[in-house]
C-alpha cells in the first residue's frame, strides 16, 4: 500500500484536483490569508512569524499546565538531559508574547498591532474541523488597556469574516473581570460544587482545586447537567466597578460602530493571566462546536512568562474551520486568473522559440508556454483550460517575421504583434 499522509493532516491542492473541497484548496487558504492581511494591515498591524516549535515551558505557562492542550495534545519535538524539551506550537499567542519580550518591542509606539499566519499542532481526536496540523490567523495588540483597543479588535475580526463572505456569524461577548473578581468567583464556585464533588467528572474534580472556572468549560455532559441544575451565577455578576465600567464602554463602542453582538455570561477563561473582555465568534454551519474564533484580554501573560507587565489582547481563528463555515454559507472564491499570455509553437522546431519568448515575457507578465507543438484548435482548447487571457501562436511565418499571432480568449480579438512590442502591448491590454 502506498504511504498515506499522517492522520489529522490535509494536503492543500491546486485548482482542478479531483474531490476538492473548499478546505483543501490551496487557493482558498491564500484567499483567507490575503483577506486577513488586507484588513489587518489597513488597521496598522504588522506581519510577524515565530518558530514552529518553542520551549515546552513557554507553552505550559502560556497555555496552562492544567489544560487539555498541555496535558494531552502537545507534540514533543526534542528532549535532552535536564532540558525541558521543545514542542510544536499548539497556538500562536505565547510565542508572540515571547517574541515581544525578547525582541524589545516595548520601545516601539503603543499600541503595537501584529498578526501571524501559519500552522499549529495538537495531538487531538480528529473530527470535522479539528485537525492535528491546522492553520491559524492570529492578531495581537500590546501596550494598552483602553477599551477602545478591545472594541477595535472585535470589529476587525468581524470585518475579516464579512469580507470573506460569511453571513451566519455571531459575536458572543463576555467579561471575566479583574483578578480580585475572579478570586471571588472561584471561591463561589468551590463552595457551590464541593457538596456535589462525586457527580463531577475526574477532570472537573481536579479543576475544582486548581481552577474552578474551567468546570464551566467542561465537555462532560454530566458536568453540564450539574451546572444547569445548580443554576450557577454568571461571572458578569461578580465584576468590580472598574471592570464593569470597562465592559460597558466596549459595548458602547461596538453599538456605535454597528458591530452586532450578544452578551454571553457563560464565556469564561480559566487561566489567571486573562482579564476583562472575552468573546467568541460562532457559526452554526461547522458542527456542534460552532466557535470559529476565540479572543480576549491577557494583561498578565507577559509576567507569567517572566517578563515585565505588558497589557495584551488578541484573537485567532482556524482557517480550516473558517473554510467549512464559508462552504456552509455557499461562499464562492473569486475565480483565479490564468496566465496573461500562453505561447504555443505550431511546429516542433519553433518550440524553443516559444519557450524563449515566454521566458522573456515573464519580466513584465505571467507567461506560460506549451512544451510541444500543437495545431491551432488544440492550442485554443489548452489555453481555455489554463484560463489564459491571450494565446500566442508561433509558426514558421511568425518565426521568420519576428512576430506572434495573438488571440484574446474571451473576446476573440486577434492581433499580430512584433516580439519587440509584446511587452508594451500586454501592459496596455492589462490596463
Amino acid at each position: 500500500m502506498a504511504i498515506q499522509r499522517p492522520k489529522g493532516t490535509q494536503d492543500h491542492l491546486p485548482s482542478g484536483s479531483p474531490k476538492l473541497s473548499l478546505d483543501t484548496r490551496a487557493a482558498a487558504f491564500e484567499y483567507v490569508r490575503d483577506t486577513a492581511r488586507r484588513v489587518l494591515e489597513r488597521a496598522g498591524a504588522q506581519r510577524i512569524d515565530t518558530p514552529l516549535f518553542e520551549e515546552a515551558e513557554l507553552v505550559k505557562r502560556g497555555v496552562g499546565g492544567s489544560t487539555d492542550i498541555v496535558r494531552k495534545e502537545m507534540f514533543t519535538v526534542y528532549y535532552f538531559g535536564d532540558h525541558g524539551g521543545y514542542v510544536l506550537r499548539p497556538e500562536g499567542t505565547a510565542g508572540i508574547v515571547r517574541a515581544y519580550l525578547q525582541g524589545g518591542w516595548k520601545q516601539l509606539p503603543a499600541p503595537l498591532k501584529v498578526w501571524l499566519h501559519g500552522p499549529m499542532f495538537r495531538a487531538e481526536n480528529v473530527q470535522k474541523g479539528r485537525l492535528r496540523q491546522f492553520h491559524q490567523v492570529d492578531y495581537e495588540v500590546f501596550g494598552s488597556t483602553d477599551p477602545l483597543v478591545d472594541a477595535e479588535a472585535i470589529a476587525l475580526l468581524v470585518e475579516v469574516v464579512r469580507e470573506l463572505g460569511l453571513k451566519q456569524v455571531k459575536v458572543k461577548l463576555g467579561s471575566i473581570g479583574d483578578p480580585e473578581d475572579r478570586e471571588a468567583y472561584n471561591a463561589y464556585l468551590r463552595e457551590l460544587f464541593t457538596p456535589h464533588l462525586e457527580r463531577l467528572s475526574d477532570d472537573s474534580k481536579d479543576r475544582l482545586t486548581r481552577n474552578p472556572m474551567r468546570i464551566l468549560d467542561s465537555k462532560s455532559e454530566g458536568d453540564q447537567q450539574l451546572i444547569a441544575e445548580l443554576g450557577v451565577r454568571p461571572m458578569l455578576e461578580f465584576l468590580g466597578e472598574d471592570a464593569a465600567a470597562h465592559f460597558a464602554q466596549v459595548q458602547r463602542y461596538l453599538t456605535d460602530w454597528g458591530v452586532p453582538y450578544d452578551l454571553d455570561p457563560s464565556i469564561v477563561r480559566g487561566l489567571d493571566y486573562y482579564r476583562r473582555t472575552a468573546w467568541e465568534l460562532h457559526h452554526e454551519g461547522v458542527g456542534a462546536k460552532s466557535a470559529l474564533c476565540g479572543g480576549g484580554r491577557y494583561d498578565g501573560l507577559a509576567e507569567q512568562l517572566g517578563g515585565q507587565a505588558v497589557p495584551g489582547i488578541g484573537w485567532a481563528f482556524g482557517i480550516e474551520r473558517l473554510l467549512l463555515a464559508m462552504e456552509a454559507d455557499g461562499v464562492e472564491l473569486p475565480v483565479s486568473s490564468g496566465p496573461q499570455l500562453y505561447l504555443v509553437a505550431l511546429d516542433e522546431e519553433n518550440v524553443p522559440l516559444a519557450a524563449k519568448t515566454a521566458l522573456e515575457a515573464r519580466a513584465y507578465a505571467r507567461a506560460e508556454f506549451a512544451y510541444r507543438a500543437m495545431k491551432p484548435g488544440s492550442a485554443f482548447k489548452d489555453a481555455e483550460r489554463r484560463r489564459a487571457v491571450w494565446v500566442g501562436l508561433i509558426g514558421s511565418d511568425e518565426a521568420a517575421q519576428g512576430t506572434v499571432s495573438l488571440k484574446h480568449m474571451e473576446t476573440g480579438e486577434q492581433k499580430v504583434v512584433p516580439v519587440g512590442e509584446l511587452a508594451a502591448f500586454l501592459q496596455k491590454s492589462d490596463d
